[in-house]
């Protein structure tokens, strides 16, 4: 993958659960991480005392998290709710040049700053809630 703009890295959140997704507004810094949990099977007759890990088995996850300027749009409203009602709508997050990861996600913090002199921030962290699906671009 040659090298892309982060502005094109895109999380997006389904508006009204009809898979009508909007660009989440006003972030500027985005990431997405993927984990596996692994399960140890060594034993005392693992060759050479090395560790065994049991393929298949453990539990998946993703993370995403993000930062940006409060703008006040249908988004943050939509963000606020999600989180106050513990919901667990679909989010898109496009990864330029290489896919589209969906599924859904619970909203796990919501962070909101500023300075006297300064714009209003916000920061903002998710969790999967189910299995994914990625489409390759």
């Amino acid at each position: 993958m040659a090298a892309q703009n982060g502005k094109d890295l895109l999380l997006k959140l389904d508006m009204n659960g009809e898979s009508q997704f909007e660009t989440v507004a006003g972030l500027r810094a985005t990431r997405m991480s993927f984990n596996a949990e692994t399960v140890d099977v060594t034993t005392l007759d693992s060759v050479g005392g090395w560790r065994e890990i049991l393929g298949g088995a453990g539990v998946k996850s993703a993370t995403i998290s993000g930062a940006g300027v409060f703008k006040d749009d249908a988004t943050d409203e939509r963000a606020r709710q999600v989180f106050f009602d513990s919901e667990t709508p679909r989010f898109q997050i496009v990864i330029p040049d290489f896919g589209v990861v969906e599924g859904q996600f619970q909203i796990t913090a919501i962070e909101y700053s500023g300075s006297y002199d300064g714009e209003a921030t916000y920061e903002i962290s998710l969790a999967s809630a189910g299995s994914l699906l990625f489409t390759a671009l």
